[in-house]
């Protein structure tokens, strides 16, 4: 079963949202790359906006402080779904941005390891079921009301940001091309600190030790929530159904069980199970789980 045209398109084998244009997304392979330029790629549902708080609280001391009103979205834009004309050439130095989109489709300046990339993955159960619920939430996805149709829709890579696997496996075997840093949210979950200790590395950001405690203290998952400038709390009516739900909603690992039969996870594991075994990361399918 196609998802409908009224909330995906394809492009070069992707499903976008109808929130952005063919024409739009043509032009970003020739988007100008600068050296400092930051960007976070991620699957959907794979902890984004999570990591673009992180990186917020990083590089802008005023977000730290608390002194900067200003929401995620505009301090960290999403390159492929612009929601207003603001011109990315004037972002301040270093820009960062956030995708979703597969390696073969971002700017080709990234390609030759100029500007950086955070690429995060978190393990597919929780992805897909996250995803469910998000898409009740946002206007401009399509309502899959049954659960089952869903996952049958996400098994075949007929979602927004198509296959969940060719995603993660096309950027982990072309990791050469980008001068990146893999994370995943299971590991950022449990020990944020050593996360975040990562990306300062990273990046070549020096923070002082209580920098790090402040930046980590923010960006646990519990008081990112609170924020609206961090939880896409303001995003427009038109965008999101505030009565279905949060853009934040658990974020935890191991959610996939609540929802989940065992007859579905059986399913899941017959269709990815073994593919997902010759990705290079070993997934946390539980919180209680060692890493």
């Amino acid at each position: 079963m196609e998802p409908s045209k009224e909330y995906l398109f394809k492009y070069k084998g992707f499903y976008f949202g109808v929130i952005t244009s063919p024409e739009y997304v043509a032009t970003l392979e020739d988007f100008e790359i600068k050296d400092s330029d930051i960007f976070i790629a991620t699957y959907p549902k794979s902890g984004t906006v999570w990591t673009q708080n992180i990186l917020s609280l990083i590089i802008h001391e005023g977000h730290r402080n608390g002194t900067e009103n200003m929401d995620n979205m505009q301090r960290i834009p999403w390159l492929e779904y612009r929601t207003d004309n603001k011109d990315y050439t004037a972002l301040p130095l270093p820009r960062v941005f956030a995708t979703h989109l597969p390696y073969y489709l971002v700017p080709r300046g990234l390609r030759n390891k100029r500007g950086r990339v955070i690429y995060i993955t978190r393990n597919p159960k929780d992805v897909m079921v996250s995803f469910y619920h998000f898409s009740k939430f946002i206007s401009s996805l399509e309502e899959v009301p049954d659960f089952n149709i869903f996952m049958e829709r996400f098994l075949a890579g007929k979602v927004l940001a198509s296959s969940w696997l060719d995603h993660v496996a096309g950027w982990y075997s072309h990791a050469e091309d980008f001068n990146i840093l893999f994370l995943t949210f299971e590991e950022m979950k449990k020990d944020l600190r050593s996360a975040v200790l990562k990306i300062c590395d990273f990046l070549d950001r020096k923070l002082s030790e209580e920098e790090v405690d402040s930046v980590v203290r923010q960006a646990t998952f519990e008081n990112m929530r609170k924020d609206p400038r961090a939880n896409y709390e303001n995003l427009p009516d038109d965008i999101i159904d505030k009565d279905k739900g949060s853009f934040l909603r658990k974020g935890t690992v191991g959610d996939w069980k609540n929802l989940m039969t065992v007859a579905q996870n059986e399913r899941f594991d017959n269709v990815l199970g073994e593919k997902i075994k010759t990705l290079p990361i070993k997934f946390i399918w539980d919180i209680n789980d060692e890493m």
